[in-house]
């Protein structure tokens, strides 16, 4: 059966030369959009960025990722913090109007199992299957038509990934998130390199606020089941995860705390701020300072002392230090 087609909510069009004039940060203000995931967390960036540079102040409008590079393009917002990467659609709104790509850093690792706050993706299977492990080509070949991970075929039966006895001639029942949710494009990015073909006929998708629960409870009473999901942070005894690996010549490697934090985790997911830097002039001084402060080792202290989001390594907060001053 064909899959309905999705109309974007939003279409961008209008005059560069309006959007620029109302793009203009007022003096001392930032004006951040994007998810409303991470309204605590853009309170306490505040008063700490504060400290170092009174007078400042952040206004923000966190309604939702959905919203964040709308506000960036139309001029009315200086920062989009989303809990992904922008859309190909959003990137191309954003370029049509300024005809230069919008730049951008990533501020924070998302969680390691809450819904909503980034989570990386695992793979799960019911608590009797003996697989331990699978690598990124693997899932590519179970989930995606084109295997586009270079998998000589696709994998059908529990038999393709080297089980026997009872489980040899079982065909792999598949669950994921809707492929068009935030966590579905991730996925599609991150595991079937962009593709949108995917194995439908064996493919039950969930859109539910409360999908990752729902695919657990699929699998409990699926034997021959397998999932990839986020955001499950409650325990299922009748499940159990799988560590994964980008390739079979490197470690797979569990989801947790450290493994996400130091980008070990292959499906490791990040909060992204995105901004509007001209090729040919200086980031906004204030955009910049926020930024600075957000990804210093005080602003990354901020983010380690919720619950919510995870911070990054130092590491990557030098690297898109690196970015921000662009280099």
């Amino acid at each position: 059966m064909a899959r309905a087609q999705r109309v974007p909510a939003t279409r961008c069009g209008g005059n560069p030369r309006a959007a620029e004039e109302t793009a203009v940060t007022p003096a001392g203000v930032i004006r951040v959009w994007g998810t409303g995931q991470l309204q605590k967390l853009v309170r306490r960036w505040e008063l700490g960025w504060r400290r170092s540079d009174p007078g400042r102040t952040v206004d923000s409008r966190l309604t939702g990722s959905d919203v964040g590079m709308a506000g960036l393009y139309t001029g009315f917002a200086d920062l989009a913090l989303l809990g992904r990467e922008c859309t190909a659609f959003e990137s191309k709104g954003f370029e049509w109007i300024f005809r230069y790509p919008p730049a951008h850093v990533q501020i924070t690792t998302g969680s390691l199992d809450r819904a909503g706050q980034s989570p990386a993706l695992i793979a799960l299977v019911h608590r009797d299957n003996p697989l331990s492990q699978l690598t990124l080509a693997q899932l590519d070949a179970l989930f995606g038509h084109e295997r586009l991970r270079g998998a000589p075929k696709s994998l059908r039966t529990w038999s393709d990934l080297g089980l026997t006895g009872d489980w040899a001639d079982k065909v792999i029942n598949l669950y994921a998130d809707d492929v068009e949710s935030g966590t579905g494009r991730f996925f599609r990015r991150a595991v079937l390199n962009d593709s949108s073909r995917l194995n439908w006929e064996r493919l039950t998708e969930f859109n539910t606020p409360d999908v990752g629960r729902r695919i657990a409870q699929a699998l409990t009473a699926d034997r021959f089941g397998l999932a990839v999901t986020g955001g499950l942070s409650e325990s299922v005894p009748q499940v159990k995860a799988l560590a994964l690996a980008p390739d079979a010549t490197t470690e797979a490697v569990a989801a947790t705390r450290e493994t996400l934090v130091s980008r070990r985790y292959p499906l490791t997911r990040a909060v992204c701020a995105y901004f509007n830097r001209r090729p040919d002039a200086p980031l906004d001084a204030a955009v910049g300072g926020f930024l600075r402060y957000v990804l210093s080792h005080e602003g990354q202290q901020d983010v380690a002392g919720g619950a919510d989001y995870l911070p990054l390594s130092l590491e990557t907060a030098r690297q898109q230090l690196r970015k921000l001053d662009g280099n």
